[in-house]
């Protein structure tokens, strides 16, 4: 299957490789800006303007869980290697990081902007995020940040 999201809070899944469409899910009130699949092929999680992450059963097609931490629209989400947690992240000031099977929040990173992109390693409890972070002069300056490494 090949999920699109669209503008006017719906997904539309097709089929892979002919894009046939299969169905149209009904995800959120407003555009849907961002998707994932968990690694384990479990679920998939649709960002929206309206500020929710919706987690849906990929063989239910059902939405199952709705995370509400952030304020701002979704810009990015993504799963950790076992797909046991969420990272979302928007205008808000910190990335929120979830547990799937609970919805209920494990760890916020505070952030000084936006961030508009967050990825899990393939392998460890790591989490690479970018954004439109500022410098000590205040001055918009892009970030890259890695969390997750022990203290030594």
């Amino acid at each position: 299957m090949f999920f699109l999201t669209t503008g006017n809070g719906t997904v539309e899944v097709l089929s892979y490789p002919s894009l046939r469409p299969l169905d149209t899910l009904m995800a959120h009130t407003a555009g849907c800006y961002c998707i994932a699949i968990d690694p384990v092929g479990r679920y998939f999680a649709v960002g929206s303007a309206d500020s929710l992450v919706s987690l849906w059963d990929i063989s239910e097609m059902l939405c199952v869980r709705t995370f509400t931490k952030l304020e701002w629209p979704v810009r990015t989400i993504g799963f950790n290697y076992s797909g046991d947690f969420i990272a979302s992240a928007s205008e808000d000031l910190f990335i929120d990081i979830s547990n799937v099977h609970t919805g209920r929040t494990v760890h916020q990173i505070p952030c000084r902007a936006a961030m508009n992109s967050v990825e899990w390693n393939p392998k460890y409890n790591l989490l690479a995020y970018a954004g439109d972070d500022k410098n000590k002069h205040q001055a918009d300056e892009g970030v890259f940040r890695i969390f997750g490494f022990k203290n030594a």
